[in-house]
């Protein structure tokens, strides 16, 4: 690589915005800056940030109206005497549809294909396309990237990508996407050349996937054309009879955003428990509501079933990774999923497990199981890097540089 890259990396949600400001080299990945604006839209909004030395600046409180503001706003940090400016600038997307499968630099006909995507995903593709549209607008000057859920599980197998229904629909793009495909990327990264054969990553936040990885490839996963599907999460309620939509249709009179506000905002954990979707809210609601702690057995069960057909997927397991808010930092719920899967050789160590370290399994456990940081950001600056050299570098530098971002 002839120089480092200096990435912005923007993740959007429905109400908030994850940024982060990296500066990727040969062999590194420092972070410069990172944060988040929060409550978008309320009146008790938050932008917050931390430097690369862990240290907090100062936090701004106070309405921020949209998503633009949040983008103004960063626009503002960027502008503080001495911070790098970046090269480029790397969007997680979690959808791009039957057309957008690889990261890819952002134009006119990108944009139209990813609107054309939103049906896909429509808990989360709004307010990435606002957030692309404000970026170009503020930093009109800096190439911008899309970097995909979906990429990871690009390659999956027929047997697991197509869907059981007519051929003509399929044709339309109806398949098996899968998604938290950054969040895979990052694990594989961080574990380089320690990872073994057979790998089940289990992401599990308020969005959660467990993906079967074979010779560092996904061969299976449980979400499948939506994010909606899988396990129980949050507020959704990952996999369902068909025919409960059907009854509900039928029966009740639902419609498809009556159908789409159930199965993706009053489902899940909030559903089951009628208390809240925060698994540390339901943890402390347990002892004395039942709805509670059955919606904590559900989701520990849900798990561990999907983390057992990936083992019959890939015939075996080497390794189970445990990630995101609820993964990396629930040792109960670990502990939980990890009880019932004793018959393929999986034992946690209850000190190391209830301390969140690194290693979680028992020395006599014949399938290790460790906690590792998603690192979604990072893995979109590695991505965005990629693409940045591919288009400025010449081809033998090109491909040197290009993969040090890998």
């Amino acid at each position: 690589m002839t120089r480092d890259v200096v990435v912005l990396t923007l993740n959007s949600g429905s109400s908030s915005l994850k940024f982060g400001l990296y500066r990727i080299g040969v062999s590194l990945t420092d972070m410069l800056f990172s944060g988040e604006a929060e409550s978008i839209g309320e009146s008790d909004s938050k932008f917050h940030a931390t430097d690369a030395h862990g240290t907090r600046l100062p936090e701004a409180t106070g309405s921020i109206v949209d998503q633009r503001e949040a983008v103004v706003r960063l626009g503002k940090l960027l502008a503080v005497p001495g911070t790098p400016a970046p090269a480029i600038i790397g969007h997680r997307i979690v959808h791009g549809g039957p057309k957008l499968r690889q990261s890819c630099l952002i134009d006119d006909t990108v944009l139209h294909q990813l609107e054309a995507a939103t049906p896909f995903a429509p808990l989360h593709m709004p307010a990435a396309l606002s957030v692309i549209r404000f970026a170009r607008e503020h930093f009109p000057g800096l190439p911008q990237v899309a970097c995909f859920d979906t990429s990871f599980h690009a390659d999956l197998p027929d047997v697991a990508r197509v869907l059981p229904v007519p051929r003509e629909l399929r044709a339309e793009g109806l398949q098996r996407y899968g998604f938290h495909g950054l969040s895979c990327a990052s694990i594989l990264h961080q574990l380089g050349n320690d990872l073994p054969d057979r790998v089940i990553i289990a992401h599990l936040g308020n969005g959660a996937s467990i993906t079967a990885i074979k010779a560092r490839k996904s061969i299976d996963t449980s979400m499948g054309l939506t994010p909606t599907g899988g396990v129980i999460m949050g507020t959704r309620s990952g996999d369902l009879d068909p025919g409960l939509l059907v009854y509900l249709m039928r029966e009740k009179k639902f419609d498809a955003p009556m159908l789409e506000e159930l199965v993706d905002h009053r489902s899940g954990l909030l559903g089951i428990s009628g208390v809240s979707a925060d698994m540390r809210q339901l943890h402390d609601a347990a002892a004395s509501n039942a709805n509670a702690r059955l919606a904590i057995e559900m989701f520990c069960y849900s798990v561990r079933k999907q983390i057992a057909a990936m083992t019959a997927a890939l015939e075996g397991a080497d390794l189970i990774v445990f990630t995101g808010g609820i993964g990396e930092n629930d040792g109960n719920v670990r502990a939980g999923i990890c009880a019932g899967l004793s018959w393929n050789g999986v034992r946690l160590d209850e000190t190391l497990n209830s301390r969140n370290a690194g290693l979680v399994s028992d020395p006599a456990s014949r399938c290790q199981v460790i906690v590792l940081p998603s690192q979604e950001d990072e893995q979109i600056g590695r991505d965005a890097c990629r693409l940045f050299l591919e288009s400025h570098e010449t081809p033998g530098a090109r491909m040197a540089a290009s993969n040090s971002c890998l």
